[in-house]
C-alpha cells in the first residue's frame, strides 16, 4: 500500500466583526427571553397543577412539586449558561478569531508525509464568508 485516504478534522473559526458580534448578542438575548417565558409558564402551570392535585389527593403534591422544581432548575441552569455566554460575547474584541466548530476533510497520505502538518487545518470566516484556509 503506497497511500491511504484519511478523514481529519478541520477547525472553523470566525473573525469577530461588528455584525458578527451583534448577531451573537441578539441570539443570546433571544434565548434569555425564551427561557424567561418558559420559567413564567412553568410557574403558571405549577399553580394550576398544584391546585388541581390538592383537590384530588394531597399526597401527590410533593411529587408534583419535585417535578416542577426539577424543570425550573434545568431552565435556571440554562439561563445562567446563556447569561455567561452573553457576557463573553459583549466582551469580544473586534478582529479576534473565535472557534465556530469542526468539519472533516479527506486527505491522501503517503509514506514520508508529515501527518502533524496535515492535522491542523483551519477555515477562517468573516461574516459567514470564507476568507482563508490555513494548514
Amino acid at each position: 500500500m503506497e497511500e491511504m485516504t484519511l478523514r481529519v478534522p478541520v477547525t472553523v473559526k470566525a473573525k469577530v466583526t461588528e455584525d458578527f458580534k451583534a448577531k451573537i448578542i441578539a441570539d443570546l438575548q433571544s434565548r434569555l427571553e425564551m427561557v424567561e417565558q418558559d420559567l413564567q409558564q412553568i410557574e403558571f402551570q405549577a399553580k394550576r397543577l398544584l391546585s388541581e392535585q390538592a383537590k384530588i389527593d394531597a399526597q401527590g403534591l410533593v411529587q408534583i412539586r419535585q417535578q416542577i422544581d426539577v424543570e425550573q432548575q434545568k431552565r435556571l441552569a440554562f439561563k445562567e449558561d446563556v447569561t455567561a455566554k452573553l457576557k463573553e460575547a459583549q466582551e469580544l474584541t473586534i478582529g479576534t478569531e473565535v472557534p465556530q466548530g469542526n468539519l472533516e476533510q479527506q486527505i491522501t497520505v503517503k509514506v514520508g508525509d508529515d501527518l502533524n502538518a496535515m492535522m491542523g487545518a483551519e477555515i477562517l470566516l468573516e461574516d459567514g464568508k470564507i476568507i482563508a484556509f490555513r494548514q
